[in-house]
């Protein structure tokens, strides 16, 4: 039996300040510290789609995940980061956590600005959000019915990633769905990086399908003796 996970709580056994989720976090206080203090040119690691197509401003969806404009957004991104986040790092290891949580927030970036090429998009994005989004859906749904625990709350990790996705919806329905496109590309990227994609099993569903081909494709050549008529040449 897997044993119980808090959020909230204090049960997750925190990492120390050398691994991932910790520089993760760093870099989330870090960054949204440094484009407060230098605006208005801090505003250049934000997310801009227009910006990035028409500036060349390539950078964007490398840096606006360090960053939060709000003193919440900061304090808890960096919390959730690091609690949740080292709770990933210890069932998936540093490498696969960068990938997801920071490699994720790069590509909802990127196609937050495929969108803009065929609707016009806000500019600034923050993507502390985003990092953070991944970090505890991803956990919620790595657990799945195992028992979690929310601020006291006893919860499995599907309705713990539910709750995650629950506070994407609400930014939605109360700020407007425009301003919540990076996060709900980081919602699916969650899904797909525990659930839908798996590069082992899809190769081997390629292998499967070239067998079957190769055997459809022999067996083409080959003729069924009929038991009514057999033929004497097909016996010798």
């Amino acid at each position: 039996m897997r044993p119980m996970r808090s959020f909230g709580g204090g049960g997750f056994g925190f990492a120390g300040v050398e691994s991932m989720a910790a520089k993760l976090a760093i870099g989330l206080v870090a960054g949204s510290v440094l484009s407060l203090l230098l605006r208005p040119a801090g505003d250049l690691l934000l997310l801009s789609p227009e910006g990035v197509l028409s500036q060349l401003w390539l950078w964007q969806p490398f840096t606006y995940g360090f960053i939060e404009r709000s003193p919440l957004g900061i304090i808890f991104g960096a919390m959730i980061l690091y609690s949740i986040g080292g709770g990933l790092e210890m069932s998936w290891g540093p490498r696969r956590l960068l990938a997801v949580v920071w490699g994720g927030s790069v590509l909802a970036g990127l196609l937050t600005v495929a969108v803009s090429l065929f609707t016009r998009l806000p500019n600034g994005y923050t993507g502390g959000g985003v990092m953070t989004t991944l970090a505890w859906v991803t956990y919620g749904l790595s657990l799945g019915r195992a028992q979690s625990n929310f601020w006291g709350i006893p919860v499995t990790g599907n309705v713990l990633a539910g709750i995650g996705a629950g506070f994407v919806l609400l930014n939605g329905l109360t700020a407007g769905w425009v301003t919540q496109i990076p996060e709900l590309f980081a919602l699916v990227i969650a899904f797909v990086a525990t659930r839908g994609f798996n590069p082992r099993h899809l190769w081997l569903r390629v292998q499967h399908w070239r067998l079957q081909r190769q055997l459809r494709g022999r067996s083409r050549h080959l003729r069924v003796i009929s038991e009514e008529r057999p033929n004497d040449r097909y016996l010798n």
